[in-house]
């Protein structure tokens, strides 16, 4: 990044070369990963993508269809969904979406497999339009593109995984000084926010809830990936899944999951799902990346222009997944993109709470109003009694 007199290194030292010619394919996907299990790991994470974005289009047809026949709708609070083969393909897809992205840890650093999941909101938005007949935005199309420069460009860049040979290893990584304070780090904080931020901001800023997930879940995160290195090594012959180390990630993992989709699913009822799912994404990106760095040291042995690329392509993806999600709902054309995109105002899908507190404030003011009606007219009533009285005497 800097030349040998101080002076910043010209742009083109930093693009590494072509590909050599006559490669094979899958010579070139490790040629781009920068190893075998880099590119085992891109190709679990994009495989995962694909699932986890096609999942949302046939759970929403399999609800669609169980209302087309008379059944009530989840929102209603019914179940009848469970009936349709149709949303019960697209629960397995998602599983297997989420068993691919768990292995995909296994064989490459967080900070690589982490971003890659901007590829599935741009999967979702794809198959959205051409299986549902959703209108896709031209600032979208913009994003889907941005999207995949970022994660070409990252899978380019991406820091090999150091050689790690026993789950021990691992623990060692997660006892150091820095690593632990991170963790109370986290831990205090997020107490901090769901006794003391959550009651009060919650249902007001999106950030409160979507923090909380973000933090919890890139300690799940790297507790996931200790476990995806022990079922490697036990697959190559060293049984790693029985150790003590390797059942306190499990049950650490089952922890974080539990509060991570508890407060996921209160975010997902209090305000749009766009807005969400975009937040989420660059807060849950940003915590896991620090967290990898802080454990694995995934940038102990880069050079600065690899860590400067990595950073560039990360923020194209959360440009990418910032004008896909913002333009989703906007009216048509560039420029109601631009605006929707740049506009501080609040999003006329207010949530149902808001709803619900403007009719009790409402019926609580008419209550009132009837309250001092009547008094007003015991007043009046008495006063024209006396006034009667004082006649007759």
């Amino acid at each position: 990044l800097f030349s040998e007199g101080g002076g910043m290194a010209p742009l083109a030292a930093m693009i590494p070369p072509p590909p050599p010619a006559h490669l094979s394919m899958r010579a070139e996907i490790e040629w781009l990963a920068g190893s075998a299990d880099n590119a085992r790991g891109v190709a679990l994470a994009l495989s995962s993508s694909l699932f986890i974005g096609a999942s949302f289009i046939i759970k929403k047809k399999g609800l669609l269809m169980s209302v087309e026949k008379g059944g009530s709708s989840a929102s209603a609070g019914g179940f009848s969904y469970l009936r349709q083969p149709v949303w019960w393909l697209g629960m397995l897809t998602m599983i297997g979406g989420e068993s691919a992205n768990f292995i995909a840890y296994a064989y490459a650093p967080a900070i690589l497999v982490t971003p890659l999941g901007a590829a599935t909101i741009a999967a979702s938005a794809v198959f959205a339009r051409f299986f549902l007949g959703e209108d896709m935005h031209i600032c979208g199309i913009a994003g889907i593109l941005l999207c995949t420069v970022g994660t070409v460009v990252l899978v380019r860049f991406a820091p090999e995984e150091a050689p790690v040979t026993s789950v021990e290893e691992v623990w060692s990584m997660a006892m150091q000084p820095v690593f632990r304070a991170y963790v109370c780090f986290v831990l205090s904080f997020t107490l901090a926010l769901v006794y003391g931020a959550a009651p009060k901001y919650g249902k007001t800023h999106v950030v409160v809830y979507v923090a909380i997930c973000s933090m919890i879940g890139s300690l799940s995160v790297m507790a996931l990936r200790g476990i995806g290195i022990a079922a490697k090594l036990t697959m190559r012959g060293s049984d790693q899944l029985r150790k003590r180390e390797t059942l306190f990630f499990i049950l650490w993992v089952g922890c974080c999951i539990a509060t991570q989709m508890n407060y996921l699913n209160k975010a997902l009822d209090t305000f749009n799902t766009t807005m969400v799912s975009s937040v989420y994404y660059v807060f849950f990106t940003v915590c896991t990346v620090t967290a990898s760095m802080i454990m694995y040291k995934d940038w102990e042995n880069q050079t600065p222009g690899s860590i400067f690329w990595q950073v560039v392509a990360l923020l194209v993806n959360v440009a990418g997944v910032h004008i896909l999600s913002g333009t989703r709902d906007s009216a048509p054309g560039c420029r109601a993109g631009l605006r929707a995109l740049l506009s501080r105002r609040k999003s006329e899908e207010k949530p149902e709470y808001t709803h619900l507190c403007a009719c009790d404030d409402d019926a609580e003011q008419q209550q009132q109003q009837q309250q001092r009606q009547q008094q007003q007219q015991q007043q009046h009533g008495g006063a024209s009694r006396r006034d009667w009285l004082e006649s007759r005497h």
